[in-house]
């Protein structure tokens, strides 16, 4: 069957209607892109080195300046989708539905990536710190923006997921430059205390790494089954905590034992009735 000479004519009109339609668009979609990506690759850019020069977390600054870099991405295909004469309505409910669907299946993950984006953010903790969190205790090796990286003191690598420690109780350790060093002493119950109490302050007035500044303290603590029992206090740098109280602990027994202090063993007291 042959179209009629008017039967083209028409569909040419049509067509270079048309085209004279589209074409115009997908000029200006196409202008409109390239000139919209050089503009959001400098602003991402420009936004990195700000990020570079506040010094903030590594981890953070990759995280924000890929979360700009696709915003800004989605803006410009919406504009392009806007020119192309794509109805925003049926494009705005797609995204939703598609971002819903993916919150329903990755809503753990996503738990752990919005804590990992509070902790690098608000840095209740740095890489370094010595914490204690979901039961464990360790130096803080790594922060990735969904798991925290602890080593155990056995060299033990122990991983956390983000959303667990935003949510709950974390002990900071190593926060402070100082830290006070507990130590127990028990002395039996014929001990001269004030005795005993200048032994044990004389060994930490010596000990250069203990501060004067709060003084360290001894006190009667609790009367015991078989001991007096005394609890030692004194302050030091964090990184002296640990050596300074095995130390202490040391010289402790060596002094009472040049002072002739007991240092007494569970003991019970049995009287026989005839």
């Amino acid at each position: 069957m042959e179209l009629s000479p008017d039967t083209i004519k028409v569909l040419w009109e049509e067509g270079i209607s048309l085209v004279a339609q589209i074409v115009p668009s997908l000029i200006f979609a196409l202008l409109f892109y390239l000139i919209g990506r050089f503009i959001v690759n400098k602003l991402v850019k420009g936004f990195g080195l700000i990020l570079e020069k506040r010094e903030a977390n590594p981890s953070l600054n990759s995280f924000l300046v890929g979360l700009v870099k696709a915003l800004l991405y989605v803006s410009l295909f919406i504009g392009v989708a806007t020119i192309l004469g794509v109805p925003m309505s049926s494009f705005l409910a797609i995204l939703g539905a598609a971002g819903l669907a993916i919150g329903l299946a990755l809503q753990g993950s996503l738990s752990n990536f919005a804590g990992g984006v509070l902790i690098l953010l608000f840095k209740p903790f740095k890489v370094g710190d010595v914490i204690t969190g979901q039961g464990h205790t360790g130096t803080v090796s790594k922060i990735d923006i969904l798991y925290t990286h602890l080593l155990t003191f056995d060299n033990k690598e122990v991983v956390i997921p983000n959303g667990n420690l935003a949510n709950s109780d974390v002990i900071n350790i190593t926060a402070q430059p100082t830290r006070r060093v507990d130590i127990a002493v028990g002395v039996s119950y014929n001990t001269d205390l004030k005795k005993a109490r200048e032994v044990i302050l004389d060994i930490l007035k010596k000990d250069e790494r203990v501060h004067a500044d709060p003084e360290p303290v001894v006190w009667l603590n609790n009367f015991g089954d078989s001991s007096l029992d005394l609890v030692v206090r004194a302050w030091a740098n964090k990184d002296d905590v640990w050596p300074v109280y095995f130390e202490t602990m040391e010289k402790i027994k060596g002094a009472f034992d040049q002072h002739h202090i007991e240092i007494p063993f569970p003991q019970r007291v049995v009287h026989q009735l005839s």
